[in-house]
């Protein structure tokens, strides 16, 4: 029971040490920048009726559709202990090859292209 205390002391004493310095260390100088909302790079005082890239979005979602693959394939090193490994790493090879085949398809589209 002593080291947990110890454990719990100390845990405790560096998170208020660090909450503490937070307070005095950053050198607060606002500005009329600083103060404003920033919005992706939009002005954010400006019409919102203004027409803007969609190239934006199609970057974005192609970022999530590739994030969210990786969080898929992360169990993979672990699907040799299953009771058919083969079909896993098969299923697994499948969805690489379909978005590598998207990728390709895209970028032959000009689709990747951020400036004309």
């Amino acid at each position: 029971m002593n080291l947990v205390t110890t454990v719990i002391a100390i845990t405790l004493t560096l998170a208020v040490v660090l909450a503490l310095v937070s307070f005095w260390l950053p050198q607060m100088t606002p500005d009329h920048e600083k103060l404003s909302p920033y919005e992706c790079g939009f002005d954010p005082l400006g019409s919102a009726r203004l027409p803007f890239s969609l190239r934006f979005f199609l970057v974005a979602i192609l970022f999530l559709l590739f994030d969210l693959e990786i969080a898929l394939l992360l169990p993979l090193p672990w699907g040799d202990q299953l009771a058919s490994p083969l079909m896993t790493f098969l299923w697994a090879s499948a969805v690489l090859a379909l978005l590598t085949l998207g990728l390709i398809y895209e970028w032959l589209q000009g689709g990747l292209e951020w400036a004309e």
